[in-house]
């Protein structure tokens, strides 16, 4: 897939510093932007180094489901590029670097093999901020469907519509709350949408039956299908390039795109290799810290016990990914490390539904 102008920043980038304890945060999305500049507000000269397995462009993720009735393209959401980020900040950044491992021991990180910046890079202090992959169903054939979970998949998805045409025919698997901000952006851009989920009502996990059930009737009087209640069970090619969804109720939609909007999983490997606590998600403290005192977690990989609530999940720390709690955790781990002990409090954080037919706000 190629990249918009603006998107590749290949190799290193940034200010040196001297010190002590540096800290080192792998993750260049909002989590680990948000700890860089929170601890870099709190301590002019602390070694900061940013690992990113991207070009570690700093943009709004949460744009990528309403860009597209603006006809924004990907490079247009780029707030700052990776160098801007860390001249203005005066850390460094690996750019298109994959960590392979963590040596806790020797508080080490090695590189995967092929990564932009081969040598091990020594830690005071790291911080996971790994983010989250986009769940695939195994669904026969859905491997054909298009993820949009980053800048890189956005610009790919909007070549896609691109050339399948401006009255496209775009089936939505999933109708959480992506799926619906993706449906009602889509519609708004003049696309045929269908959105397919097992739940009864959109954003069923979230919202209310009512709310769900109002927000369904303020998409169709836009055009969008809804098949609720229903699953996709298989996907096949047809002969003009598109392709056909047969659903479990035995109805077939036909789609020129299908967009996979299913939920997100945490990226756990890299801790779950170093011996670290994971559930659903990289188990830290009220701190954020993770089991290892040395080793902080926030942002979509996380799992926070001071999110804990008795009615979710028997009590169980759970992930937030959502910004309000991410730049939370974010000012809260920066202010520990900069020697001022915060814990992570959660209060009230509503979250708006960039859903235009229905603006819903979901507080919890």
């Amino acid at each position: 897939m190629s990249h918009p102008p603006g998107i590749d920043t290949p190799g290193v980038a940034g200010a040196s510093s001297t010190g002590h304890d540096p800290v080192v945060i792998v993750g260049c999305g909002l989590a680990g932007w948000t700890v860089a500049r929170e601890l870099r507000q709190r301590d002019k000269a602390r070694p900061i180094t940013m690992v990113c397995a991207d070009n570690g462009h700093f943009y709004a993720k949460p744009m990528l489901s309403n860009a597209l009735a603006q006809k924004k393209a990907a490079g247009h959401l780029i707030q700052k590029t990776a160098v801007q980020q860390a001249e203005a900040l005066g850390v460094e950044v690996l750019a298109n670097t994959r960590v392979g491992a963590i040596d806790r021991a020797a508080r080490r990180l090695d590189m995967a093999a092929g990564a932009g910046h081969g040598a091990p890079l020594y830690y005071g202090k790291l911080v996971l901020a790994l983010g989250a992959d986009a769940i695939r169903l195994p669904t026969p054939g859905l491997e054909h469907a298009h993820s949009v979970n980053d800048i890189d998949d956005y610009h790919g998805f909007r070549d896609a519509l691109a050339a399948a045409g401006s009255a496209a025919r775009v089936a939505i698997i999933g109708g959480g709350l992506i799926g619906s901000e993706f449906a009602n952006d889509l519609a708004i851009g003049g696309y045929q949408v269908s959105v397919v989920d097992p739940a009864p009502w959109l954003i069923g996990n979230l919202v209310s039956q009512d709310n769900g059930e109002a927000l369904k009737a303020a998409l169709a009087g836009m055009g969008v299908d809804c098949y609720l209640g229903d699953l996709a069970e298989s996907v096949e090619r047809n002969a003009a390039g598109g392709y056909r969804i047969r659903l479990r109720s035995g109805t077939v939609l036909e789609a020129d795109l299908i967009l996979s909007a299913v939920g997100l999983r945490p990226r756990v490997e890299l801790a779950q290799q170093a011996g670290l606590d994971v559930a659903r998600g990289i188990l830290v403290d009220e701190m954020g810290r993770t089991s290892d005192p040395d080793i902080y977690a926030l942002g979509d990989c996380a799992a926070y016990a001071s999110a804990a609530r008795a009615d979710i999940a028997d009590g169980a720390p759970r992930a937030l990914p959502y910004i309000m709690p991410i730049m939370t955790a974010g000012k809260a781990i920066a202010a520990t490390l900069a020697g001022q002990p915060t814990p992570i409090k959660f209060g009230p954080m509503p979250v708006r539904v960039k859903t235009p037919a229905l603006p819903l706000t979901i507080t919890g």
